[in-house]
């Protein structure tokens, strides 16, 4: 029988237990070039109600990102971000209960987004591009969630890709997890990402999945972002035309129960209501606690602190 790891991470409002059974992560995009949804929820309205509407869903997180990350895509600056992030986030603050990630590269959005109430910061670079928002996240005590990129999102999917992509991951967390200690992050409140479609090939992202149980005796929880990826596009392509983002739906539930079939704690995905049931049924099917517990009656993996 498979185990996973339990964690647990603090945040303000509670303790997450991770590990009891996988938790859904819902992503919004405050862009107006989002790769999944072609900027929907750039409108604050909008954005408000797909939250809420992913909480009802069953959404144990929230991750909010203000700065497009798609291949190809350019950083925005810093004021430009917090324009779009913050309404939003004041918002969500008095109408969903459910804690809130932060997606951003910048130590001074992470700042301002902490001071306003969000519970925990998800860097993409795995602090490459600025070690001081691993100091601000220790000074706030919230969790970080460091994820493993090849390159930089303009370029990234250009190549040339690592030629060792387990080695390539591997190294750049232990590198990312040094920095975050180093600014005094300790490890209990840290999460890794290997960064599925950041910088790897197609096949690489398979790779990755597979191979999830060696990243898990780094000694973290692990989270997995596979959600509608371009890897996904080009599988279930058709005529020669990759599926669109709306068209791997079912390609994405499957990569959500590799990753929970491997160890993933966390999965972050875009259609959380399809996705909470993929992700109950694969628990039953890994984890023998969680089919213990019986249909309609799992844990819901929080309690307050």
């Amino acid at each position: 029988m498979k185990h996973r790891k339990k964690f647990r991470l603090k945040l303000r409002s509670r303790t997450l237990v991770l590990g009891e059974r996988t938790l859904i992560m819902g992503v919004l995009n405050m862009t107006p070039d989002s790769f999944s949804d072609a900027g929907k929820f750039f409108d604050v309205h909008e954005a408000i109600k797909h939250a809420v509407a992913m909480e009802r869903d069953g959404a144990d997180l929230l991750d909010i990102g203000a700065e497009s990350t798609r291949p190809g895509s350019r950083s925005v600056a810093a004021e430009e971000e917090l324009r779009r992030l913050l309404p939003v986030l004041g918002a969500l603050r008095r109408v969903v209960k459910i804690p809130i990630s932060i997606d951003t590269q910048k130590s001074e959005v992470a700042e301002a987004a902490l001071d306003a109430g969000a519970e925990m910061i998800n860097d993409i670079s795995g602090l490459k591009h600025n070690t001081r928002l691993a100091e601000v996240v220790a000074e706030h005590g919230a969790p970080l969630i460091l994820m493993h990129m090849h390159g930089e999102p303009s370029t990234m999917q250009e190549g040339p890709f690592a030629r060792d992509v387990m080695k390539d991951v591997a190294k750049g967390l232990r590198q990312s997890l040094a920095k975050a200690r180093k600014a005094g992050v300790p490890d209990s409140q840290i999460i890794l990402d290997p960064g599925i479609g950041f910088g790897k090939s197609y096949p690489q992202n398979y790779e990755l999945l597979q191979k999830l149980p060696q990243l898990a005796k780094l000694g973290y929880p692990l989270l997995v972002g596979s959600s509608r990826k371009g890897f996904l596009g080009a599988t279930l392509a058709r005529d020669g035309k990759p599926a669109p983002p709306e068209g791997r739906i079912w390609g994405t539930a499957a990569t959500v129960s590799a990753s929970i079939l491997y160890g993933a704690h966390i999965v972050r995905v875009h259609d959380v209501e399809e996705m909470a049931q993929v992700a109950r049924v694969a628990d039953c099917v890994a984890y023998p606690h969680v089919r213990s517990h019986g249909m309609g009656r799992l844990p819901r993996g929080t309690t307050r602190a």
